[in-house]
């Protein structure tokens, strides 16, 4: 679908829908023999009962044993992340620095190792997420042409740079712009990610959307990694909403610098609950009438 959408001419050749591959090659064992046969590399196996996709981003593991739902995928097939269990016994703590929503650079605050270049940063990120275990999924999931499937993913790198960039956007994204992005834009540009259409017009409307959500989200957040654990220490950013003296217990008022009185929020909370009462006389009525 991207590359039709990119040239419209490009016609497209698939053999595994072809009448005579398919005659050629029932299943995988056929597929696995053929490439025995003339020295074709690859990872999957006879005995390795499970199918490889591979990326800078993540693994990914589906078909053989795991079309049955309730077996558990073999440590042996990982290849990104240590076990959780076989991590190592103390934590690491890492800050990660992000500009318009983009990483730009990591520091590992235990060794001082120091990452800036956007390839090297990444492949830092599947490094040391994955050494402690971090961004492994067991999924059933929803394929676009209906069918659902079982899969199993490691995604150590973009594991921990969501987390952090969801920590930052918490801290420097207006509330209202948070609830859109969160609720319609993150999860309509996955799916079109998901079922083809990066090249679609609505995915560049959802690029420049989200590009518009980022433009202050920018600053740093300190994680620890521990045994499949991402917890966030802290963050900091320039251009923070967040203002301590307005959310603070201690001081009244929030400061000089907001006219908020905590007493406002009794009129907030009754013009809130006005369409609350219709709504609850309303189902009082049903009942009593239910009852006659």
């Amino acid at each position: 679908m991207c590359a039709q959408a990119l040239s419209p001419t490009v016609q497209c050749i698939a053999p595994w829908r072809d009448a005579e591959f398919i005659e050629s090659f029932k299943g995988r064992k056929d597929l696995l023999a053929y490439c025995t046969k003339h020295n074709i590399p690859v990872d999957a196996k006879p005995k390795a009962n499970y199918s490889i996709d591979e990326n800078l981003f993540h693994t990914s593991y589906e078909s053989g044993m795991l079309e049955d739902a309730m077996v558990g995928p073999d440590e042996s097939m990982f290849k990104m992340t240590t076990s959780p269990q076989a991590a190592p016994e103390k934590g690491e703590t890492i800050q990660i620095e992000f500009h318009k929503g983009i990483p730009i650079k990591i520091t590992n605050k235990d060794d001082g190792t120091v990452k800036t270049d956007p390839l090297e940063l990444f492949l830092y990120c599947n490094f040391i997420a994955g050494k402690h275990g971090i961004g492994r999924i067991d999924i059933v999931e929803n394929r676009f042409v209906g069918i659902k499937s079982r899969g199993v993913y490691e995604t150590p790198g973009g594991t921990l740079l969501r987390e952090a960039h969801l920590d930052l956007e918490g801290i420097c994204m207006d509330r209202e712009v948070k609830r859109i992005t969160e609720t319609y834009l993150a999860s309509e540009f996955a799916r079109l990610c998901y079922n083809g259409f990066w090249f679609a017009p609505e995915m560049d409307l959802m690029r420049n959307s989200i590009q518009f959500s980022q433009r202050d989200v920018e600053g740093l957040v300190e994680i620890e990694l521990y045994k499949g654990n991402v917890t966030i220490k802290g963050r900091y950013s320039s251009k923070s909403l967040y203002n301590a003296d307005l959310a603070s217990m201690d001081i009244e008022g929030g400061g000089d610098a907001f006219d908020y009185n905590p007493a406002d929020a009794q009129g907030f909370i009754r013009i809130n609950a006005v369409r609350l009462k219709t709504y609850a006389a309303l189902r009082a009525k049903d009942a009593a009438e239910q009852k006659e």
